[in-house]
């Protein structure tokens, strides 16, 4: 029983920074803005979210932990707006091609976050010398007396503000797209902006909104891993390749952002199910980390073979937009 919660919160805790970056990119493609630049700009998220924490309690003598959440949070959300707001820019003023903006953007990304956390390693003394424990505990703080329930709280209330938060704004996505005028208008402009455009909705307007808010909620993904699951530490190239990952769910749940929620899940678990299987050599623990990706791949053939409208990506999804042309 104890190897199996211990099984399930890591997979909740792996699975939680995929959530942020696949609820970030369901609302950025659902305005037809293909963002393969999730990847990176998770890692600027995480890394200006400890950039701030960190001069913030090395220049002050009694920090706060909840002032450290708030600068931290600011800071990834600044610097996550920065990162959408490149894409956005060459992809709907510029119209650049979108796949090789985001290629660029997550490799700009990467090698921004490696090369920021590793100064500031330095700074503190070398590599794995970074230590925002003040401003981390308030990232990991546990919901008082449910967190001790045996079993069910250990379960479901054993984590950090930020895992509830991927959630809630999950299940707001889901509402906003589905329910909402704004929303409509949005999933509109991800299927025709021509039409849209043609009844009145301000094209450019949407595609930029949408990816920056996306790009936003990616960035508390990074955030996420740094100060939650990792306690305020850096590690370069840390995050792996959860960003892919997180577009790749994208595609299991079907550009639902509630469906994200469980196939988040079942990503985190797949993820690190190999740790739990004795005798695997290497090789075959690299087999298990195809895992995620192999599913993904099953229920795109799936998916294609009913041929299912809610069920396909945004029918503009990945081109430009130039209303000259309409």
């Amino acid at each position: 029983m104890a190897v199996l919660i211990t099984f399930i919160q890591r997979s909740i805790g792996q699975g939680i920074a995929i959530l942020f970056g696949a609820t970030g990119e369901i609302l950025t493609e659902k305005s037809g803005n293909l963002n393969l630049g999730i990847p990176g700009i998770m890692y600027m998220g995480g890394v200006a979210g400890l950039l701030g924490a960190f001069f913030y309690e090395n220049g002050t003598a009694n920090p706060s932990p909840l002032a450290g959440m708030l600068i931290s949070i600011i800071c990834c959300l600044l610097c996550s707006l920065l990162g959408g707001l490149i894409y956005t820019f060459l992809t709907v003023t510029l119209r650049a091609n979108q796949n090789v903006v985001g290629l660029a953007l997550t490799t700009f990304g990467t090698g921004f976050g490696n090369f920021f956390g590793g100064s500031i390693s330095k700074m503190a003394g070398g590599v794995g010398q970074i230590s925002v424990k003040t401003t981390a505990s308030a990232f990991r703080a546990k919901i008082p007396g449910l967190s001790g329930i045996p079993v069910i709280g250990q379960l479901l209330f054993n984590y950090g503000f930020l895992t509830y938060l991927a959630i809630i704004l999950a299940v707001v996505c889901t509402y906003f797209l589905k329910r909402t005028r704004i929303g409509l208008h949005l999933v509109a402009v991800g299927e025709s902006p021509a039409t849209a455009d043609s009844a009145g909705i301000n094209v450019p307007k949407y595609k930029y909104t949408a990816t920056l808010v996306g790009s936003m909620i990616a960035g508390l993904g990074g955030l996420y891993f740094v100060m939650e699951y990792l306690g305020g530490t850096w590690s370069n190239n840390g995050f792996g390749d959860r960003g892919w990952l997180a577009v790749a769910l994208v595609i299991l749940a079907l550009w639902n952002p509630s469906n994200a929620i469980w196939g988040s899940l079942v990503f985190g678990a797949l993820y690190i199910i190999y740790i739990y299987i004795p005798g695997l050599s290497r090789a075959q623990q690299e087999l298990c980390k195809m895992l995620p990706y192999l599913v993904t791949l099953i229920v795109l053939v799936i998916t294609s073979r009913r041929n299912k409208p809610e069920n396909q990506p945004p029918a503009s999804l990945g081109l430009s937009y130039f209303r000259e042309e309409r």
